[in-house]
């Protein structure tokens, strides 16, 4: 006899709320579709010229910004110059690829075009004839700081020639552009400004020592003080002996922590934290200067020029961690008492003759406001940034937009001698490549002006030897001018990598034909209350 076990209804295997589709229509023919629209969605992908899916969780428009942006970007961890040119030249290539995607050329075309034209354009940037080697530093550095400071670029110039060549290694190529600092000081003007051999900071040391000559460093990232429990107690002192006696504890643990320091050889501490009273005292019994470093960047920078190992730890460095570093002082600059690190340069009185010290150079910016100092600030770090471009390729060419006004006619000679399609998207790159002298011109001649200057430079440009016409924003003549005679030149590997990012750039851009945007979060938005039936 079998034994009949009772059946439970209505078992859920799932929690409540679940949907259960079935049948043919439910749930055979849902999934045809579903796998139908993903085919559909990832066919256009297939094969060499497949196009890209964008997955995006924001609104669409910052999205192609984001990408113009993030170009720049490239170029000025590259080289530092021509961030502008690449956002202006990625967005007229967009432009102009819109016309012809209304007029149907398929945009595959249009992308096979521009990456043809773009590898014309650095082809011919490659041959350029009137290729020029840099006569000096100074010729070189002026163009690009007149961009960003128009007339001052003559003094921004020299200075950061004169600190670059302070520090600049026995072999160039191993020149960091974190060896040139810049430290703003409110008041007077640019003409007081100066470099100085070393780092400042913009205050004084904490303690009485205010100079050391050939000195020990260590740097602390810790504070230089008595540690704090964690919670707080309570302590009931029944006589003054008790009192006096009540801290001598951390006293003598104080002052055993520096005297070890001291004994170690340790002339100079770079504090990174806050230094307590107490400490302060027993650094200035044991003639040790200190001095804080709040920012961390700056902490990193003085460790490498003293070639020490940031401690976490108070206490004295082993012989491997200590740095050295040639003069600690403090001096004045403006009214304002600032200190001075530096290493010996070769031929100072005291050089050791060490390849391996690390030398800095501090430019120090004088000016009226905050803002004019950061201007300046900016354009001293594109100067910079220019050198170490020139180090990497020292090749010049011409300036004021004539070399993308030549490369413009070179590529749209290029383009007539193509068949098919893409001979259409080649000629509007030549187009968008005039922007750069248009956007000159009209900047500082306006527009009507503007037109009429890039008809002059594209008479001269189609003369034998008119390769470096380009835009004069003085217009003291018919608003052209010889750009080799003025010294206008401007790196061939910043035009360079500025073509190639900015064509990337409009590719990326144009190679998205679905944009899948996700489902907004937050749930359901809150129903807009209605108006006022008495206002409408």
């Amino acid at each position: 006899m079998s034994l009949k076990v009772p059946k439970a209804n209505n078992i859920q295997l799932f929690k409540d709320g679940y949907k259960h589709l079935q049948g043919i229509e439910d749930a055979v023919l849902r999934n045809i579709n579903a796998v139908s629209e993903l085919s559909d969605l990832v066919r256009t992908s297939f094969g060499p010229n497949g196009r890209n899916k964008l997955i995006i969780n924001h609104p669409w428009p910052t999205f192609p910004a984001k990408l113009l942006v993030m170009a720049s970007q490239a170029q000025e961890s590259e080289m530092g110059d021509s961030t502008n040119m690449v956002i202006i030249l990625a967005g007229e290539l967009l432009k102009k690829s819109e016309n012809l995607l209304v007029m149907g050329l398929h945009p595959s075309e249009v992308i096979k075009g521009y990456e043809l034209a773009c590898a014309k354009a650095l082809a011919e940037l490659e041959t350029y004839r009137p290729l020029l080697r840099r006569e000096s530093l100074i010729t070189a550095l002026k163009p690009a700081i007149a961009s960003k400071q128009y007339g001052y670029e003559d003094t921004l110039s020299s200075l950061v020639a004169e600190a670059a060549l302070a520090v600049m290694p026995k072999n160039p190529k191993n020149f960091n552009v974190d060896n040139v600092r810049v430290v703003k000081i409110m008041g007077g003007s640019l003409s007081g400004s100066k470099v100085v051999q070393g780092m400042v900071f913009g205050r004084e040391p904490e303690g009485i020592v205010k100079k050391v000559s050939g000195a020990k460093v260590a740097v602390f990232t810790c504070a230089l003080d008595v540690a704090q429990t964690e919670t707080k107690g309570t302590v009931l002192l029944k006589s003054a002996d008790e009192m006096l006696n009540f801290t001598r504890g951390e006293e003598q643990q104080l002052e055993r922590i520096f005297k070890e320091i001291a004994d170690s050889g340790i002339k100079v501490i770079i504090a990174g934290s806050s230094v307590g009273d107490l400490a302060l005292h027993y650094l200035n019994r044991f003639n040790i200067a200190v001095l804080k470093v709040l920012s961390k960047f700056d902490l990193r920078r003085v460790a490498r020029v003293a070639n020490a190992t940031p401690l976490a730890r108070v206490g004295a460095p082993t012989p491997e961690e200590a740095g050295y570093v040639d003069i600690f002082e403090t001096t004045e600059i403006g009214g304002d008492r600032v200190t001075v690190l530096r290493q010996l340069a070769p031929g100072e009185d005291g050089y050791q003759g060490d390849a391996e010290k690390t030398r800095t150079a501090t430019i120090v910016l004088r000016g009226a406001t905050a803002n004019h100092l950061d201007d300046l600030e900016r354009a001293i770090d594109d100067g910079v940034n220019v050198i170490k471009s020139l180090i990497k390729d020292a090749r010049l060419v011409p300036g004021a937009g004539a070399t993308e006004l030549e490369l413009a006619k070179r590529v749209e000679v290029y383009g007539s001698g193509m068949r098919g399609l893409a001979q259409h998207a080649v000629k509007r790159y030549a187009t968008a490549l005039e922007v750069i002298p248009r956007t000159l011109a009209e900047n500082a001649l306006g527009g009507a002006e503007g037109n009429e200057v890039l008809s002059r430079l594209w008479a001269k440009h189609e003369q034998k030897g008119g390769e470096a016409w380009g835009v004069d924003i003085e217009a003291e003549q018919d608003g052209t001018l010889l750009a080799t005679d003025f010294k206008i030149l401007d790196p061939l590997a910043a035009k360079q990598w500025a073509i190639k990012l900015a064509t990337e750039a409009a590719v990326s851009v144009l190679s998205v034909d679905s944009i899948i945007m996700s489902k907004p979060a937050g749930g359901p938005k809150v129903p807009q209350q209605a108006s006022n039936w008495d206002e409408d």
